[in-house]
């Protein structure tokens, strides 16, 4: 395991077109939870839930197959795998061959466990099940609306507060503003943020306000997820707390990790927004 200069983040890139686990690119959680003073046993229960919307591979005879992978890193694995070497690693097994479809998701499960440290489970959906794929908006009151008198450059958790002479509620709320940028590159990352609890009310405007000024803000979409978890668990206290961003897809795969403590309802598989 290297240093995240070492991984292919932000170099020009070799597709391989060889089946290589070693492609995938891990990335330990630690130093990013210390950062924010999440220790262990976690505060949270949740996953990182990955859509690869390009899986494409060789059956026996050579002849392509496409499909949906779909997979869950659970959020105590000690690693999560860097995003562009997944690309990779999912590009060099297109012209691979497999003895069937179970045997390529079998492939998948084991080489993204073996990267993470945990088990991870595969789902792989052929083209007749893409019915399955269910399609959404995410559930909740929208707050993008709210008026925001100050945005910093950096998201601040002194920012965040209970509503003044707060009642007992429990509710969601949605933004679609949210956006970080890639910790090396710098790219953008944008997504759709869900967040369920149960408390003393939240103030929405400074909810809002704390989530704008992630826009600028370094991180991968887990870390992000596990700061914002953390800052409303420390500033709001709620009695139940869920946090759910379904990022946009790059490269044909993205990222939803979501967070969870105490009994609120979020969706741990998103749907697709339409």
């Amino acid at each position: 395991m290297g240093s995240l200069p070492d991984s292919p983040l932000g170099k020009a890139t070799h597709y391989a077109d060889r089946y290589d686990p070693a492609l995938l690119y891990r990335v330990e959680r630690a130093p990013q939870r210390d950062a924010i003073g999440v220790r262990t046993p976690l505060p949270f229960e949740g996953c990182d839930a990955w859509t690869a919307w390009e899986a494409n591979w060789l059956d026996a005879h050579g002849k392509p197959q496409v499909g949906v992978a779909r997979f869950d890193v659970p959020a105590t694995s000690p690693c999560i795998v860097e995003s562009k070497s997944v690309k990779l690693y999912f590009t060099a097994l297109n012209q691979t061959r497999f003895a069937d479809a179970a045997d390529y998701a079998a492939t998948l499960a084991r080489d993204l466990s073996s990267a993470t440290g945990a088990e991870v489970r595969v789902q792989l959906i052929e083209p007749a099940g893409y019915a399955m794929l269910e399609r959404g908006e995410p559930a909740g009151d929208c707050i993008d609306g709210l008026p925001l008198r100050t945005i910093h450059d950096a998201p601040q958790a002194a920012q965040l507060a209970v509503a003044t002479g707060a009642e007992t509620v429990a509710e969601t709320l949605v933004t679609r503003l949210f956006r970080s940028v890639c910790p090396v590159t710098g790219q953008p990352d944008y997504a759709t943020v869900q967040i369920a609890y149960r408390g003393m009310r939240i103030d929405r405007e400074s909810l809002l306000a704390y989530l704008v000024a992630y826009r600028r803000h370094p991180g991968f979409h887990e870390h992000c997820v596990e700061r914002i978890f953390t800052d409303i668990e420390r500033a709001c206290a709620p009695v139940a707390l869920g946090v759910v961003a379904r990022f946009t897809r790059r490269g044909g795969i993205d990222i939803n990790p979501w967070r969870r403590a105490g009994d609120v309802d979020i969706a741990t598989r998103p749907t697709i927004v339409q």
